[in-house]
């Protein structure tokens, strides 16, 4: 381990060590102060909070209140936000401004799968930085062919489906609007009169925010205000096989689907509909688009969610982003040799996709995602989850409903609104979101420890005993729901 390594560790302990010390005395002198002050029954509360949770959310006097109030009028107010600012994290922990730390439960939504600040990850992106960052895709570099080319083999030799070629972009929704077009190339390929251009979707899908992946994503609030949307796009109900030979047809070009819904709900596709959605694909001639952006990439156990299916279910495209990149902008679009063919020089492109640092860096992560110890894991981590969880239904047999999902890519159907537990947790020093409704949805670093999970559940608890059983209300922030 390197020296920078290890002083950054120690740091985070001394730091953690100091946070711990003053919440202590901060309890103990706050306590004995509003047990005998006359201060208005409000501020009491307010010093009580501060002084009962580890981590109260800043208020308006904080260094954070006054970083956002300086920075917000040069933002364009497209997301809506809880009260941390956060500025530092370490493998699965994460410090506000406030020298505060939180164990992380989101992953940056999925997509810090190997945690934050991963020094190995640290040192590929310093080196390359020092050799070459861009130099346009005029030019061939080193590192775009090999991350191709590792995206390629790795997905066959772990069972997946017959990728052939790989188009190396910026982020998920780049990623679904290439795989978009690819199926609209196909379809006229198919038919050169163009009436093959439809594209079938899932009601609780989420593809994205630009136009095209905007129009695949059938949730009024997100399309509403840009309608109207790409036409020829038909949805379909998620599991539902009875709808596959209405919607599906010759005039489809295409069919996009998530094998697990992570916006959504955390709902999982059952192999039976996978399969039925190939068959009828095949049939049709439409292209199989496998949405695997959050899936994908070991989170399940497997190195995509597709893989412990059949061959004959397996799609013609597959899309990643997230973890691939651990932090750093890149996604990349997966195809067949057979839907490659159907695509020419000028066909698509992209300024920065499969820049050398974007692609080196990948390609790092790639290597470490696919080993076979990080999967098993994976697998032996989604039990002790589950086991929480099953503990956490017989405290709250009338709020915890179901548990959903595979590997670490999980979600806890309550029948209550969970952003007040959202915000609990938060308070007392972890982060967690939703999705779908009244579903808490867990995607942690998959380094993430036993000890880890315990301590993390164990505050989920506190929260959740906070929120349904002791008086008083706990207000949800708003800002849980992700944006890609």
């Amino acid at each position: 381990m390197s020296l920078r390594t290890c002083s950054a560790r120690l740091n985070a302990v001394l730091r953690n060590q100091s946070s711990v010390v003053t919440r202590t005395i901060r309890r103990q002198y706050a306590s004995a102060a509003t047990a005998a002050s006359s201060l208005p029954a409000g501020l009491k509360e307010a010093i009580d909070k501060e002084a009962r949770l580890s981590n109260p959310d800043p208020q308006y006097d904080s260094q954070t209140a006054r970083l956002v109030d300086a920075q917000s009028p040069f933002m364009v107010p497209t997301y809506v936000r809880p009260p941390p600012m956060f500025q530092q994290g370490e493998g699965c922990y994460i410090w506000d401004v406030e020298n505060r730390q939180y164990l992380d439960f989101t992953a940056g939504i999925a997509v810090n799968s190997l945690g934050h600040s991963d020094p190995e990850v640290a040192k590929v992106l310093y080196q390359q930085a020092q050799t070459l960052v861009h130099s346009s895709n005029l030019y061939y570099n080193p590192w775009t062919g090999a991350l191709s080319q590792l995206l390629v083999e790795k997905t066959r030799e772990h069972g997946g489906f017959n990728a052939g070629k790989a188009f190396i972009c910026n982020s998920g929704s780049e990623a679904n609007e290439a795989a978009i077009k690819f199926a609209r190339k196909h379809g006229r390929s198919v038919q050169s009169d163009g009436s093959k251009f439809e594209i079938v979707s899932f009601h609780g899908s989420f593809h994205g925010r630009t136009m095209g992946s905007l129009s695949v994503t059938p949730n009024p609030k997100y399309q509403k205000p840009f309608s109207p949307m790409l036409p020829g796009c038909k949805y379909a109900t998620y599991n539902d096989m009875d709808s596959i030979n209405e919607l599906v047809t010759e005039h489809t070009c295409g069919v996009i689907i998530e094998p697990i819904q992570g916006e959504g709900g955390v709902n999982v596709a059952t192999p039976e509909f996978l399969l039925a959605l190939r068959k009828r694909c095949t049939e049709v001639g439409a292209v199989l688009v496998h949405d695997e952006i959050q899936c994908g990439l070991s989170r399940t156990g497997k190195l995509w969610a597709h893989c412990d299916l059949p061959a004959e279910a397996h799609p013609d495209i597959l899309t990643t982003a997230k973890a691939l990149g651990n932090g750093f902008p890149i996604g990349a679009t997966i195809v067949t040799d057979e839907v490659s063919s159907k695509i020419v020089t000028g066909d698509h492109g992209t300024t920065f996709g499969g820049n050398p640092l974007g692609c080196r860096v990948a390609h790092h992560i790639l290597g470490r995602l696919a080993a076979p110890e990080l999967q098993a894991g994976v697998l032996q981590k989604e039990a002790r989850f589950r086991e929480h969880m099953s503990r956490l239904h017989q405290r709250f047999p009338k709020i915890v409903q179901e548990v959903r999902g595979r590997g670490l890519i999980l979600g806890l159907q309550l029948s209550a609104d969970p952003t007040p537990v959202v915000t609990a947790a938060r308070e007392r020093g972890l982060l967690i979101i939703t999705c779908g409704t009244n579903t808490l949805r867990f995607v942690p670093p998959l380094i993430i420890s036993n000890e880890e999970i315990n301590k993390g559940m164990a505050i989920l608890e506190d929260a959740m005993v906070a929120v349904f059983e002791e008086p008083g209300h706990i207000e949800g922030t708003d800002g849980q729901q992700e944006m890609r």
